[in-house]
């Protein structure tokens, strides 16, 4: 299996984040690269660097005017009396009445949902290749390669067509499935990271030509806490193909199975060409952000699960976050999905 990684991607490290009043070091460190690259070793499945892809693949999910912003904002930030190291918005508009503004720190508010995707010197850069994994990826899934992985990161799927979120840029799972769709009539999504993938629904949502289905903790009482809930179904054209399948966070392995289950039973009546798979690791018992508690087992379990589905299909790394199991829930996962024991 193909694997993608580009080493820009470590100069992004953001340093902000505000949990609960407090501020606190941002959990998307650089060194989650590190720990999933040691778990492609031990897996035997190098990597390569991917090609530059086409403004167009992230146009394809993207206005141009959040590009532009991502791409400068930095730098126009840095022009701001007394400005921190990190763009960190600290206004955000009602939408609904709202002007776009002129100035950096009003469109900070526009384009970014919280403030927990800070904004450094290195992070256009980083994100920008990250996306090229997600494109890779997908280009060689649609060359005829059964599956192929993207280790991406800053991660992607908080955000929606313009607005970045929740540790993450540009929406690199949204991008993926966007390229697989050049080739295929029809393209699944499957996000089993523990929170919601509100930008990637936002995106598709009222498109039937993309089925976005997310397994994830209730957000009535995680983030992203406002979306993510079942009654959300998807609007107009994409009413129907939106499927969401919220858990408590009591949830083990055998109910998480049971949830993949339903979503793979959804994808194949579906019927895609290809699938996305937005692989996040923090359904782990032990991960720092205390979402579920799944084991090693229900990552191979499910690793398995979507490879007997049988699709075409792309791995994009969404969360898994700091401790010393993350590279062992990568292995497990992978063992399961290439079927080794």
């Amino acid at each position: 299996m193909k694997c993608f990684y580009a080493r820009e991607t470590e100069a992004h490290d953001p340093i902000f984040r505000l949990t609960h009043g407090a501020i606190l070091r941002n959990a998307e460190q650089a060194e989650r690269a590190g720990r999933l690259l040691t778990g492609l070793d031990l897996l035997s499945l190098p990597v390569q660097e991917p090609p530059v892809a086409p403004r167009a693949a992230l146009e394809a999910v993207h206005t141009a005017q959040f590009l532009d912003y991502l791409e400068t904002c930095w730098d126009e930030w840095q022009k701001l009396p007394g400005a921190g190291p990190e763009v960190v918005p600290n206004a955000f508009p009602q939408r609904s009445f709202a002007t776009y503004p002129t100035g950096i720190a009003g469109q900070a508010g526009w384009h970014m949902g919280d403030t927990s995707a800070p904004i450094g010197p290195n992070s256009w850069r980083a994100t920008r290749r990250a996306a090229d994994c997600a494109v890779a990826a997908a280009d060689a899934v649609l060359a005829g390669d059964r599956a192929a992985y993207a280790l991406t990161r800053p991660p992607g799927h908080h955000t929606s067509a313009d607005m970045a979120a929740g540790h993450c840029l540009l929406n690199v799972s949204a991008i993926a499935a966007a390229r697989l769709r050049e080739g295929h009539d029809r393209v699944a999504t499957l996000d089993i990271d523990v929170h919601h993938g509100n930008g990637t629904q936002d995106i598709f949502y009222h498109r039937d030509d993309v089925l976005t289905v997310s397994v994830h903790a209730d957000p009535s009482a995680y983030y992203p806490w406002f979306v993510g809930h079942a009654h959300e179904v998807g609007a107009g054209a994409g009413e129907g193909f939106n499927l969401n399948i919220p858990l408590p966070r009591t949830s083990t392995d055998d109910a998480w199975i049971a949830a993949i289950e339903t979503a793979l039973d959804r994808i194949a009546g579906y019927a895609p060409g290809a699938l996305m798979v937005s692989l996040g690791l923090d359904a782990h018992e032990r991960d720092p952000l205390l979402g579920m508690k799944v084991s090693w087992d229900g990552f191979t379990r499910a690793g398995r699960l979507i490879a007997e589905a049988g699709y075409p299909t792309v791995l994009v790394q969404e969360g898994g976050y700091l401790s010393e199991d993350l590279t062992t829930s990568l292995v497990c996962f992978m063992n399961g999905f290439l079927g080794r024991e």
